[in-house]
């Protein structure tokens, strides 16, 4: 009888034994959190289980429990508020690691402290050696001393610190620099008389210069070119140190994955060695310059590359730049500035271009995203595209074309972008940093109709992609968040807000930074939202940025970053 026993005994050792090996369980679980999954059917969690790199169950603290075996990690947020990994909808990735090498501007405040940092950098530098430089805007500072010509500083005081060191500092934006004497002398820019003033043409850009004919260190759009074409090349190790930079930046950041706005064939080397290697830890998602016209023909004829290395790489989409900046006055307008008279901005890329690219896109299965800023750009790409639609319907059945930025539209073009299903780029940002100057640049009807107008946009059916534009502004999505449901200054001001009715809702600032930033990058089936079999990507944070009061969502920080499963970033 004994023998029977011990034999049922065994039997069922050995049954739970098997029953054990054979359960599964999860690499990583995630426990006692606030989840907001942005899936519509499950909107809220306590728990998330991982395995392999992606979500194997979203539920509550009692049922994750079958997922946690010997081998599991478990992460304890005790109550922390836990997102999809956020997605920075527009940026560029080397120009953020390379700023981090460079002078940094963003928050200089006068033309003085600009010069006095400057002036350390040569104190630091050898003799000859160029001092380059972002970030600079000079709208954004509390006052300009000196000439003002054009709404911009002349170089004297520059050139007075830096007499031998060539110096190039670019405009926060991207659409401008600013040069001293040393760079213009190397770069042979001289003086103009009077006469060659009403002739010189820099196609879609301008030498700001003086009633003289002086040039004032300013270079708008194309014409930094002038300029630029005379610094010396950066190194690969250079680069390469940069774009580790970057990667570490955005994990700081909460950033998951990153939308590259305009590469090059280096820079697409670039982050494939850092995939090689193992060092991409955020998800890299690059939109191919078309200022190389033989770079799209060569991706023309191999077409889209879609999820390299486990979803680290995808390269499926064409940049084209369309106009400049607000801040610069670069920005392509129908009827002029208001604070400069008979100017419109400049056309940066020719229409003829804009509706080439997107023909080619269509019938080789890529995307377009088209930089456009101001309301005369837009109409005229939408206009592009629209007409590249018509001609191949079947190719453009599902094209999520975007336009980057879209800040300011005339009334009759904003429902357009959901009637043709052109995806929106906006970085909520802009409006919180440049929104108390543009109303000078575009006046008070113009800003109220058509700047920054993310709930008239979204009423009408469109998706909207948030972001930065980093190193335009910092990659902070706090930051971003912040602008998109306040519609303040990162002051606090005013009040109420600017044109507080085109405010978007938290649930909405969310989406633009997850699930409507994976759709803009035709992603949104295993990004965006958590849900089983998506791919495991989390931002976890100090505080619940959806309910915490509006005056304490700035002290947000980012505890956690999550890749593919894998903790790559916690705060110290």
């Amino acid at each position: 009888m004994r023998k029977i026993y011990l034999f049922i005994v065994s039997i069922l050792m050995l049954l739970a034994c098997n029953s054990q090996q054979d359960r599964q369980t999860a690499s990583l679980v995630i426990q006692n959190g606030k989840v907001y999954t942005v899936n519509d059917a499950n909107p809220n969690a306590e728990a998330i289980a991982v395995s392999n790199g992606k979500i194997v169950f979203v539920g509550s603290n009692d049922d994750v429990q079958q997922w946690i075996g010997e081998e599991t990690e478990v992460l304890d947020v005790k109550g922390r508020t836990v997102t999809p990994g956020l997605i920075e909808g527009h940026g560029h990735f080397l120009g953020m690691g390379t700023s981090k090498l460079n002078l940094e501007l963003l928050d200089v405040t006068s033309y003085e402290e600009l010069t006095d940092r400057v002036a350390q950098a040569v104190k630091e530098s050898q003799p000859g050696e160029w001092i380059l430089g972002r970030g600079w805007h000079q709208s954004k500072w509390d006052s300009i001393s000196g000439n003002i010509v054009k709404g911009f500083q002349t170089h004297d005081l520059l050139s007075s610190v830096s007499p031998d060191n060539p110096v190039f500092l670019r405009h926060a934006s991207g659409h401008a620099g600013f040069a001293n004497a040393k760079a213009m002398e190397i770069a042979g820019v001289q003086q103009l008389s009077v006469e060659s003033l009403k002739t010189e043409d820099t196609h879609g850009g301008e030498v700001i210069r003086d009633e003289l004919g002086n040039p004032t260190g300013i270079f708008n759009e194309t014409a930094m070119s002038l300029i630029s074409g005379h610094i010396p090349s950066s190194t690969r190790e250079k680069d390469l140190r940069a774009m580790n930079l970057a990667v570490q930046e955005s994990l700081k950041n909460g950033i998951t994955s990153f939308q590259d706005a305009g590469a090059s064939n280096y820079q697409i080397e670039l982050a494939r060695e850092l995939l090689n290697e193992g060092k991409l830890k955020t998800r890299l998602w690059m939109m191919l310059s078309s200022r190389d016209t033989a770079l799209l023909n060569s991706w023309y004829e191999k077409g889209p590359e879609i999820g390299s290395g486990d979803n680290f790489l995808t390269i499926r989409s064409i940049k084209i730049h369309a106009d400049g900046a607000l801040g610069s006055r670069g920005a392509w307008l129908l009827a002029s500035y208001e604070d400069r008279a008979n100017h419109f901005g400049h056309e940066t890329t020719p229409m003829s271009f804009v509706y080439q690219v997107s023909k080619n896109a269509l019938a080789n299965g890529f995307q377009v995203c088209t930089h456009a800023i101001g309301d005369r750009t837009n109409r005229e790409v939408l206009d592009m595209y629209e007409k590249a639609f018509t001609e191949n319907p079947q190719a453009a059945k599902d094209h999520r074309f975007r336009i980057e930025h879209a800040q300011h539209l005339s009334l009759e073009d904003i429902p357009r972008f959901a009637s043709l299903g052109v995806i929106p780029s906006m970085q909520a940002i802009h409006m919180s940093s440049d929104r108390p100057w543009a109303i000078h640049r575009l006046g008070k009807t113009r800003i109220e109709e058509g700047a920054y107008v993310w709930q008239k946009l979204l009423q009408s059916g469109a998706r909207i992609v948030n972001g930065s534009d980093v190193p335009v502004e910092p990659i902070n999505p706090i930051a971003s968040f912040y602008a998109s449901v306040t519609r303040k200054t990162l002051k606090g001001e005013p009040d109420q807000g600017y044109e507080p009715n085109q405010k978007m809702t938290r649930e909405q600032a969310l989406r633009s930074y997850t699930l409507d930033a994976a759709y803009g990058a035709f992603e949104e089936e295993i990004k965006g939202s958590i849900e089983v079999g998506k791919i495991a990507d989390f931002t976890i944070y100090s505080q619940d940025l959806m309910k915490v009061p509006e005056e304490e969502l700035l002290n947000t920080k980012i505890d956690f970053t999550i890749v593919n499963g894998t903790i790559e970033y916690k705060r110290e």
